[in-house]
């Protein structure tokens, strides 16, 4: 989450306006990954890092892809019918698209994959984050934030 999106939200988040004074984030996006695939990961990074500072859980079952701007709007990616192919292969039936993907989704899957779906398209951050984050956890976030957080190497 773009750090003056993150301040500016902090209160509908439920997020310490000052994490930031006290934690680091350090996200690596690595120069030389594949240009057409990093952005589709926006929404789910985004996602993760609110989940991180809020202590509200990602759900397990479902997938997601956009890319985001820094305003919050998910735009639309490529390969739609091979995201949802690969996240219906691993048991996932509800998954996250970008509104603008609408078209993909009519166009490039068959009747009977997306009547085996729960396709939610969405324009906005806060709309992903209303479907994938579940109620805050009980567990006391402040005391265990990390001062540093990164991905795990595939």
């Amino acid at each position: 989450m773009p750090r003056c999106r993150g301040r500016a939200h902090a209160k509908e988040l439920e997020i310490d306006p000052d994490f930031y004074k006290s934690a680091e984030i350090h996200l690596h996006v690595p120069s030389g990954a594949i240009p057409k695939d990093g952005p589709s990961a926006g929404v789910t990074m985004t996602t993760a890092l609110v989940s991180e500072l809020t202590g509200r859980p990602v759900r397990g079952d479902l997938a997601m892809t956009g890319e985001i701007t820094l305003s919050g709007k998910v735009l639309p990616v490529g390969g739609i019918k091979e995201k949802v192919l690969a996240a219906r292969r691993v048991g996932i039936r509800e998954v996250i698209l970008p509104r603008q993907n609408e078209k993909n989704v009519n166009e490039d899957l068959s009747p009977e994959l997306r009547g085996d779906l729960t396709i939610h398209l969405v324009s906005t951050i806060e709309e992903v984050l209303d479907l994938a984050l579940t109620a805050k956890s009980h567990k006391d976030r402040s005391a265990s934030l990390p001062t540093s957080v990164s991905p795990v190497p595939a």
